[in-house]
């Protein structure tokens, strides 16, 4: 039976469904603004068939008493909604398991919130998850979310995280077999004005097919929110946690393939962010990003859909380099510096080619901005941002920061965020690169000709041989397949 997404059922629909259905009862514990929650449930009728319990240790010493004090003092993470998770479970299956687990498939919610204070001098943000079984005496699994709420009143917000944790649990239970599908249905009475969702994270065995990388693009992609992140291994992170207080150093590129050019590009530009006398090196997170944008073929339909694939191919091939993959929606390098300048106060470094130093300069970009190239320039170059621009071979010519000129009555300015150290060429490269293009080698490898390999690192090109990335199909392969083909026809003669 195929799942469908009801987007019209209601908020108290949801409840009572899961209010009446004998098989799930579990507890509710949260922290912070997370009550409307339980509220929901409570509100909606026929509670007491779903809910042993409901709690809120508001008090830190309290939340330190019952789920354990933190070498970091952070309430609103997610290490404290784990702890909370594993706390709550364990108490249902140590009190309850004997009495009805048998025909239960119990539950425990936790949140832990930060809504908009009084003075309104916070961002409201938080942390929801749901421990659950899917038959009774069943394993368990997790979802995992974090939110940003973006209501400007403390009770809105609270109202947002109340519809939130309704479709959080009303997913679990019946949208778990389709992950897009569970996606979708989180947003269900909420707009994307309200609240973004920047990081959800499926475990457990009945998700093991799921892979967490993808559902950061559908994050994005669904417009949930502006940006995702995830780790080396492929674990889903959230942004504000990783980069909160770090230095960081971006490089945007499609990374299809990713080639030499790309690594001298970053280590290059990350030894030069190492030398500035502001940033501390034992502090530094360095992050590659891929845009939606930059996700789809080069002169795509900019509606076109996303190769799944294709981008999972890419993004092993980064993590098989241990980096960590920032996915955006941010076309623009300003909204990029001015999404990363909300996470840290630190400097930045933004590593570029010549040619995005020329796309940064052309005010056709900022039409849309009331102030325009201005406006733009004044949160990309704010105080505690720079730019490495690495160079470009060009009709036999190297270009680079001192060869670049820029329309006439901006002349001044690039002069101005050269002289105040906002802008700076990439040294010590490698002018064998220069040579490169990333979309030559792409072509290469498809044709399976001879040589590609000496234009990417090697662990990429055997991954993208045992794999047959990015089309990759040797031309031996193709002989041998061809005998055997001729051989089987002879075999049925």
């Amino acid at each position: 039976m195929d799942i469908i997404h009801n987007k019209y059922i209601g908020t108290k629909q949801k409840a009572l469904a899961i209010n009446l259905d004998p098989k799930i009862y579990g507890s509710f514990a949260e922290i912070g603004a997370g009550q409307d929650v339980a509220a929901n449930f409570f509100k909606a009728g026929a509670s007491s068939g779903t809910i042993a319990k409901t709690m809120s240790a508001y008090d830190m010493t309290f939340s330190d008493a019952i789920y354990g004090a933190q070498q970091v003092k952070r309430y609103v993470s997610e290490q404290r909604l784990i702890s909370m998770l594993e706390h709550e479970y364990g108490l249902l299956i140590e009190r309850l398991a004997q009495l009805r687990g048998d025909t239960t498939t119990f539950f425990a919610f936790s949140a832990t919130f930060s809504a908009l204070n009084y003075y309104k001098t916070n961002e409201g943000h938080g942390w929801m998850g749901v421990r659950f079984q899917l038959e009774p005496n069943g394993v368990f699994h997790d979802v995992v979310i974090h939110v940003k709420l973006l209501d400007n009143d403390n009770n809105l917000q609270q109202q947002a995280v109340g519809i939130l944790g309704v479709n959080l649990m009303y997913a679990c239970f019946y949208y778990n077999e389709v992950p897009p599908v569970f996606l979708l249905s989180l947003m269900d009475n909420l707009s994307k004005d309200r609240i973004q969702i920047d990081m959800i994270r499926f475990e457990g065995p009945h998700f093991e097919k799921v892979d967490n990388r993808l559902m950061s693009l559908h994050l994005v992609k669904y417009g949930f929110s502006d940006a995702a992140l995830f780790g080396p291994h492929g674990q889903n992170l959230q942004p504000s946690e990783v980069l909160y207080k770090k230095h960081i150093v971006v490089i945007r590129g499609r990374f299809r393939p990713l080639i030499n050019v790309h690594l001298d590009m970053l280590s290059n530009g990350v030894k030069q962010f190492l030398q500035e006398p502001d940033v501390d090196k034992e502090n530094v997170e360095v992050v590659t990003e891929l845009t939606l944008q930059a996700l789809k073929e080069r002169n795509a339909d900019p509606t076109a859909e996303i190769d799944e694939k294709d981008f999972l191919d890419r993004v092993d091939i980064l993590c098989s380099l241990g980096q960590t993959v920032l996915i955006s929606n941010f076309h623009e390098y300003y909204k990029l510096v001015a999404y990363l300048s909300k996470i840290t106060k630190l400097k930045l470094g933004v590593v570029l080619g010549y040619p995005n130093l020329e796309y940064i300069f052309s005010e056709e970009h900022y039409k849309d901005l009331p102030g325009g190239i201005l406006e733009s320039f004044a949160t990309l170059f704010s105080r505690k941002v720079k730019l490495f621009i690495y160079p470009t071979l060009r009709d036999e010519v190297i270009l680079n920061c001192l060869r670049f000129y820029p329309p006439p009555h901006l002349i001044d300015l690039y002069r101005y965020l050269i002289t105040n150290n906002k802008i700076e060429d990439i040294r010590h490269y490698k002018e064998a690169n220069l040579n490169v293009d990333t979309d030559n080698v792409l072509q290469l490898i498809k044709q399976g000709a001879d040589g590609w390999e000496e234009y990417v690192p090697p662990e990429v090109a055997n991954m993208i041989k045992d794999r047959k990335l990015f089309g990759y199909y040797h031309r031996d392969n193709a002989a041998k397949e061809a005998l055997n083909i001729n051989s089987s026809d002879l075999e049925t003669l």
